[in-house]
């Protein structure tokens, strides 16, 4: 990981994000809840090339758990995470576009977060980050595009806790956005969604090392991490896919006795309790415990309604020329009415929206794992901008 101005940041785990620029973007911030950062980091990286005139900005925002090493490059041949809509000739084509795809504030992948030092003590904040929104996050990205001299950009991507954080960054810095898509997004939470979160940060908070946020970096609680991610895999596909996929198959030559009941995690009977294991096990190993519980409910306080009197007003102070907005109908988590929210709040507010439904079996995750059905709209919507 590089940083512009020789500081390091404290990795609390090994990743794949050594691509990624860390700029030093402000000496103060204030936070929407109270509180204030007395330096703020932003990690980031880019593809293709700024033109001249600094008109062929992409910028991309990440859903809750990804870095922002969104596509492989020169730099660094590791796949992305979207690695089939990023790139040369792609749907987000890099060969046209200068492509920059931000961590969010408050995530373990380089930009400031409970991981990072605080000054005051000269150690990691841990809780005493201040309490994280939506809204910050749009505002320090804010900044961090404006220190790397970008006035306008012409399509703000986001998906998932992306979305709502292009969203809110589309309300309150309303005249650097040009041209937006969002997908499998909200203007707020859901009760559903609500109640997944919280039971997520309830199994971290529960597991005896995470020691009320004081827990060792050697020695972190990953069996909380581990079961909360399970818990996110259940909202993040749907019931349909795993109907098809694993049905009631066994695993091959487990070994399961009376009482056990898979306690040594080690031995499942059921192929959907390896296929949750095996992600769980994945996303243990990096990413903070944190670092989780403060973006988690950050997604849960979201309400874009704060900024106007309804969703509607909200929407009304945006400057949007043309929207994209995607949804998928097995999606539980980010269901397809929030997303036909937006883009009737957009299109009052003036925005030429176009507005797909998308028939996947994948779920909310199908935006990550059902690429070519996205590629498609997105590629369409640059051909047509």
């Amino acid at each position: 990981m590089k940083n512009s101005d020789n500081k390091k940041v404290i990795p609390m785990f090994k990743h794949d994000n050594t691509s990624a620029t860390v700029m030093s973007v402000a000496e103060s911030f204030e936070m929407k809840r109270g509180g204030k950062l007395d330096h703020l980091d932003m990690a980031y990286e880019t593809w293709g090339k700024l033109n001249e005139n600094k008109t062929n900005v992409i910028v991309i925002f990440t859903g809750l758990s990804p870095s922002s090493h969104i596509a492989s490059s020169d730099k660094d041949s590791a796949p992305g995470w979207w690695d089939s809509i990023v790139g040369p000739d792609k749907a987000v084509d890099v060969n046209k576009y200068f492509v920059i795809c931000v961590n969010s504030l408050g995530s373990c992948f380089g930009s400031t977060s409970p991981v990072s030092i605080n000054k005051k003590t000269s150690k990691p904040y841990r809780l005493a980050f201040p309490a994280l929104s939506i809204e910050d996050m749009a505002n320090a990205s804010h900044l961090l595009i404006k220190k790397i001299g970008i006035k306008k950009i012409k399509v703000l991507i986001g998906p998932s806790m992306g979305g709502m954080q292009a969203l809110a960054y589309s309300v309150l810095h309303n005249k650097s956005v040009e041209n937006i898509i969002l997908i499998s997004t909200a203007t707020q939470a859901l009760p559903f969604a609500i109640a997944i979160r919280s039971l997520q940060r309830e199994v971290i908070r529960k597991d005896p090392l995470w020691k009320n946020g004081f827990y060792s970096y050697e020695e972190p609680p990953l069996n909380g991490v581990r079961i909360a991610r399970k818990l996110g895999m259940t909202s993040y596909r749907s019931s349909t896919e795993w109907i098809q996929r694993f049905g009631r198959k066994k695993t091959s030559g487990a070994l399961i006795t009376q009482n056990t009941f898979g306690i040594d995690n080690t031995n499942f009977e059921y192929e959907i309790e390896s296929y949750l294991e095996h992600h769980a096990v994945k996303f243990q190993n990096v990413f903070d415990a944190n670092c989780y519980l403060y973006l988690s409910r950050a997604m849960d306080w979201f309400d874009l309604a704060e900024h106007g009197d309804s969703t509607v007003n909200a929407l009304s102070k945006t400057n949007i020329k043309k929207a994209l907005v995607l949804g998928v109908d097995t999606d539980t988590l980010f269901p397809i009415q929030q997303q036909k929210e937006i883009a009737e709040g957009l299109s009052q507010a003036g925005s030429q929206v176009t507005f797909k439904t998308l028939h996947s079996i994948q779920g909310h995750d199908s935006f990550l794992v059902d690429t070519e059905n996205f590629s498609v709209p997105i590629k369409e919507f640059f051909t047509n901008l």
